[in-house]
């Protein structure tokens, strides 16, 4: 199957796996990338540049297939040293960079420079126009069911995608709540040119995080995320838990007066307990809606061979008896 993105990037299946915090490590994004789809390092979980150089070298070690690495801008006073995390890609020789949260304008010169290509995550249409005017080779469009913070707008794929479809040039990936055959079909003729799965990915065998996790995300259903943060404009999909419920009783309690203070024990730094320790009940973590359609654990190979077979069985099977006369 090729599309635009396939070439783009130049990987096999329209299939990316998307940066996430204490999930993306070299062990998944090479395993995704071998497996024929793009894999992604998450920049940020290495605590330095440094660090970044060193994951980058031992995925460039399991893989000889395109990777890339999720560069998140955040809305802080005091940074990452960005130019010297980009130092660390471009030395790395990592072609791909997915970018998310503020705008990578600043940053785009140092990477175009150094001939990477970027993808940036987006939750609205007008932000993607944004990010196709300042220079982006493309796009992820990612609906309100994602897990993560899915923007303030609430519009889910089916209607997000195709407006995408209508106003944007550049590639585009449907990302959020994405799992499975069906989805990237769907995506397909919504206007989309692949898809970006996170959730899902961090269920498969080459995931680096606690089994708890995956258990969690197989026992849950598409009714059991939450959305927290909303009175902070931050909001957050993450997966029911304590600390969630604790969280939505402090907001519903303060309201409009939430401080970003009176949560951050529940929302602040919770990862590394939650997926490398396995506490469920630590703090809240990301989770999207497509928990609901996931309920096996198996490799990355596996995972993208299955969804492209079933895919091409969707196309050439019950969609073309559709049409027969």
């Amino acid at each position: 199957m090729q599309t635009r993105i396939t070439k783009l990037f130049g990987i096999q299946h329209p299939i990316i796996q998307g940066g996430m915090h204490y999930v993306g490590f070299a062990e998944l994004a090479a395993a995704v990338s071998n497996a024929g789809g793009l894999g992604i390092i998450t920049g940020l979980t290495q605590k330095t540049p440094e660090d970044l150089a060193k994951e980058i070298a031992k995925c460039n070690d399991m893989t000889d297939k395109p990777f890339g690495v999720n560069l998140t801008f955040l809305p802080s006073f005091t940074s990452p040293p960005y130019p010297e995390y980009i130092d660390a890609i471009i030395q790395g020789g990592v072609k791909i960079v997915e970018t998310a949260g503020r705008s990578p304008e600043k940053y785009l010169p140092q990477m175009k420079e150094a001939g990477i290509k970027i993808i940036h995550k987006c939750t609205s249409v007008r932000h993607s126009l944004k990010a196709e005017r300042i220079g982006c080779d493309a796009v992820s469009v990612d609906g309100f069911e994602c897990g993560g913070h899915p923007g303030e707008d609430d519009i889910p794929n089916m209607i997000l995608l195709p407006r995408a479809a209508q106003e944007l040039k550049v590639p585009f990936v449907a990302s959020g709540g994405i799992g499975n055959a069906q989805q990237l079909v769907a995506s397909l003729a919504l206007g989309a040119d692949g898809i970006n799965m996170g959730t899902r990915f961090i269920a498969t065998k080459e995931a680096p995080v606690h089994q708890n996790v995956k258990d969690a995300i197989i026992a849950a259903t598409e009714l059991d995320t939450a959305l927290v943060m909303r009175p902070l404009r931050n909001t957050e999909r993450v997966l029911k838990n304590s600390a969630t419920e604790k969280v939505l009783e402090i907001e519903r309690e303060k309201g409009a007066n939430t401080q970003i203070e009176d949560i951050m024990e529940l929302v602040g730094g919770v990862y590394p307990k939650v997926m490398t320790e396995g506490d469920m009940e630590a703090g809240v973590w990301s989770c999207g809606m497509v928990a609901g359609l996931i309920d096996d654990n198996p490799t990355c190979q596996e995972l993208i061979d299955r969804i492209m077979g079933e895919a091409e069985d969707i196309i050439k099977g019950r969609l073309e008896t559709l049409l027969a006369s």
